[in-house]
C-alpha cells in the first residue's frame, strides 16, 4: 500500500507516525511545500518574544529524524500543484528546483491546513507588513525586529495568535495597538468574560481600537499607515495581519471534492471525503460541533492530532470516528490564563439552544494558604435539561485545571447539576475542599430547586429606580464606599436579620454584593421572610469590569478606538 499526505506540520505528521505504527510495509510519503514537515505551530510567537531562544526547539521533526524513526519519506519543499481521484495520481513541484513529476498512490490523506486571511485591501504586500502561519513567517519577524528594532506595532485582528504575539512585542518593550472590526478580542469568550481580558490589556499598556474597519495600508517611509474607515490613519514601525485563517482547500476544490463552510473539505467520521480513497484532516475540514451537532471550523492542534490519527486508523482497515469538535482551549496572557470549552452563552443562543448561566470567583486554592487568587468562572447550560455546554474561566494558576474538569464533563455527558458530584483532588496547595467546579455545581442545584433566582450585570442599569423595588448592597460599608451601582443601598448582610423592618415589605428585592455569595446568603434570609429576591450573579467584580470596559468604549473614537 502507497500512501501521500499532503502537508505535514499537525495532522500530516500524526497520520504518518500512526500509519507506520499499524503497518511497518505501507510506502509513506508526505509532500510539505514548507521547509518544516512537523513544527509547533502554537510556540511561534514565543519565539518572536524570545521566551523560545534556540529556533531548533520550534522543529518537533525533521525529514532526517522522520525516517530514522518511521521510515517515512518526508519531502519538504515539495507542493502538490493537483489531484487527479480517477487516476489516483497527484502532480508535485520541487520548489528548490522546479523540477515537476506525478506520483501514484493507494491512498490519499489531505492535510494542508489554512492560510492566513489576507482581505483584498490596499497595500497588502507592502514592507513591514507581516503575517503570522509558518516558521517561515515567525523567523521574518524575529530577523526585522532584530535588524530594525521597531518601537511601535499594530496587529490587525484578535485572535488567539494575535493576542499572543502582542503580549510578546509587548514584553520587548514595543508599544502595540490592536484593531479590529468586532468590539471584542477572543471571539470564543462572551464580552462579559472578555472584559477581563481587555482591562488586562490596557494596565499592561496595549492600546485597544475596537469597533474599527482597516480599509487598507500606505507605505510612509520607514513606518506603516494603516488605513481606518471614517479615521485618521494609526503609524506605526510594522504591521501584523492577524485576523484568522481560511481552509487552504484549491486543491481539494479543483479536484472536484466537495466542500462545506468557507470553502472548508467535507469529511464525515472516519474522515473520509467524497472522492473514494481521499481523506482529509486538520484546520482544512469542516467538523461537527460536539455540543450544537453543527457544522463548524476549529484551527486547533487537538482536533487535527486527532483526526490524523483517525484517518490513518481506517486507512490500514480500522473503523475509528470523530465524535465533533469541543473548541477547548487555553492562553496565556501576561500573568492571567484564560480557558474556554464547548460554546459560550451567544452562541449558544444563535443555535437556538435555551440557555442559563452562572458566575462564580471563587480563590484558586484554599483561602488560608498564602498565594491564592481569584479566578471566574462562567458555566453555561441548558435550561430544562441542565445539559452541560460551555464554560470560560479568566484567572491565574488552576484555571486549567478546573477547564479541562469541565471539558471532560462535558465530552462524558454529564449535566451541570452532577458536577456538584465530582470528587476531585484536594490540598490547601492546589484547590479547597469545595473545588470551583462543584461549587459551579452547588449553584446550579440550587437554581434547579428554586432556591435562589438571579439576575445579570446586563440587567443591573435597566432596573428601575422609582421605588417600585429595592435594590440592596449587602457588602461592608468600606466596600460600598469604594464603588457601588447607582440606587443600590447598603445593609451588610451580617445586619440583615436585626434590620429587616429596613427593606420594605411587599417589593422584589435584587441584591448585590462582591462576588454572588453573600447575596445568595442575604436573598436565602429574605426569601425565608416571605420576600422575592433576586441575585446578582457573577457580583460587583463582575459588573465593575463590564462597566469600566463599556465605558472604555463609550470614551473611545466614533469607530470604538480609545483616544
Amino acid at each position: 500500500m502507497k500512501v501521500i499526505i499532503v502537508g505535514g506540520v499537525a495532522g500530516g505528521a500524526t497520520a504518518a507516525a500512526r500509519l507506520r505504527r499499524l503497518d511497518e510495509t505501507a510506502e509513506i510519503v508526505v509532500f510539505e511545500r514548507s521547509g518544516y514537515v512537523s513544527y509547533a505551530n502554537c510556540g511561534l510567537p514565543y519565539y518572536i518574544g524570545g521566551v523560545i531562544t534556540d529556533k531548533e526547539e520550534l522543529t518537533l521533526q525533521t525529514p532526517e529524524s522522520f525516517w530514522r524513526r518511521f521510515r517515512v519519506d518526508m519531502r519538504v519543499r515539495h507542493e502538490v500543484t493537483a489531484i487527479h481521484p480517477a487516476e489516483k495520481t497527484v502532480d508535485v513541484r520541487n520548489l528548490a528546483t522546479g523540477e515537476t513529476f506525478t506520483e501514484s498512490y493507494d491512498k490519499l490523506v489531505l492535510s494542508p491546513g489554512a492560510r492566513p486571511t489576507q482581505p483584498a485591501l490596499p497595500g497588502v504586500g507592502i514592507d513591514r507588513l507581516f503575517t503570522l502561519r509558518t516558521v517561515e513567517d515567525t523567523l521574518k519577524i524575529r530577523e526585522f525586529i532584530e535588524q530594525h528594532h521597531p518601537r511601535s506595532a499594530v496587529l490587525a485582528g484578535g485572535g488567539f495568535i494575535g493576542v499572543e504575539l502582542m503580549e510578546n512585542l509587548r514584553e520587548l518593550g514595543i508599544d502595540v495597538t490592536v484593531v479590529q472590526r468586532p468590539r471584542q478580542l477572543l471571539n470564543p469568550l462572551d464580552a462579559d468574560m472578555a472584559a477581563f481580558l481587555h482591562a488586562k490589556l490596557r494596565q499592561k499598556g496595549v492600546r485597544l481600537h475596537l469597533g474599527c474597519t482597516v480599509e487598507g495600508f500606505a507605505a510612509n517611509g520607514d513606518r506603516v499607515n494603516v488605513l481606518l474607515k471614517d479615521e485618521a490613519p494609526l503609524t506605526a514601525d510594522m504591521v501584523v495581519l492577524a485576523i484568522g485563517v481560511t481552509p487552504d482547500t484549491g486543491l481539494a476544490k479543483a479536484a472536484g471534492l466537495e466542500l462545506g463552510i468557507k470553502g472548508s473539505i467535507l469529511v464525515n467520521d472516519r474522515m473520509e471525503t467524497s472522492a473514494p480513497d481521499i481523506y482529509a484532516v486538520g484546520d482544512a475540514v469542516q467538523v461537527k460541533h460536539f455540543v450544537t451537532g453543527q457544522d463548524t471550523l476549529l484551527s486547533l492542534a487537538g482536533p487535527a492530532n486527532k483526526q490524523g490519527r483517525i484517518a490513518a486508523d481506517n486507512i490500514c482497515g480500522g473503523d475509528s470516528r470523530y465524535p465533533g469538535s469541543q473548541g477547548s482551549s487555553v492562553i496565556k496572557v501576561f500573568d492571567m490564563t484564560i480557558a474556554t470549552t464547548g460554546v459560550n452563552e451567544k452562541t449558544a443562543k444563535q443555535a437556538g439552544i435555551d440557555c442559563d448561566k452562572v458566575y462564580l470567583s471563587p480563590m484558586s486554592h484554599a483561602g488560608y494558604y498564602p498565594g491564592g487568587k481569584v479566578m471566574t468562572l462562567k458555566v453555561v447550560f441548558e435550561k430544562g435539561t441542565y445539559r452541560l455546554l460551555g464554560a470560560q474561566i479568566v484567572g491565574y494558576e488552576g484555571v486549567d485545571k478546573r477547564i479541562d474538569v469541565l471539558a471532560t464533563a462535558i465530552h462524558a455527558g454529564l449535566s451541570a447539576l452532577q458536577l456538584k458530584d465530582l470528587d476531585l483532588a484536594y490540598a490547601p496547595p492546589y484547590s479547597s475542599a469545595k473545588d470551583p467546579v462543584n461549587m459551579a455545581g452547588f449553584m446550579i442545584e440550587n437554581l434547579s430547586h428554586g432556591l435562589v433566582e438571579q439576575f445579570f450585570p446586563e440587567d443591573v442599569d435597566a432596573l428601575p429606580r422609582d421605588g417600585s423595588v429595592t435594590l440592596l448592597d449587602v457588602r461592608t460599608p468600606g466596600e460600598y464606599a469604594d464603588g457601588h451601582a447607582e440606587g443600590f443601598v447598603n445593609l451588610p448582610v451580617d445586619d440583615l436579620r436585626e434590620r429587616l423592618r429596613e427593606v420594605p415589605v411587599g417589593k422584589p428585592v435584587y441584591v448585590i454584593c462582591q462576588s454572588g455569595l453573600r447575596s445568595y446568603i442575604a436573598c436565602r434570609i429574605l426569601a425565608q421572610q416571605g420576600f422575592k429576591c433576586y441575585n446578582l450573579s457573577g457580583g460587583w467584580r463582575l459588573y465593575e469590569t463590564v462597566v469600566r470596559d463599556r465605558t472604555a468604549a463609550q470614551e473611545a473614537w466614533p469607530c470604538g478606538m480609545e483616544k
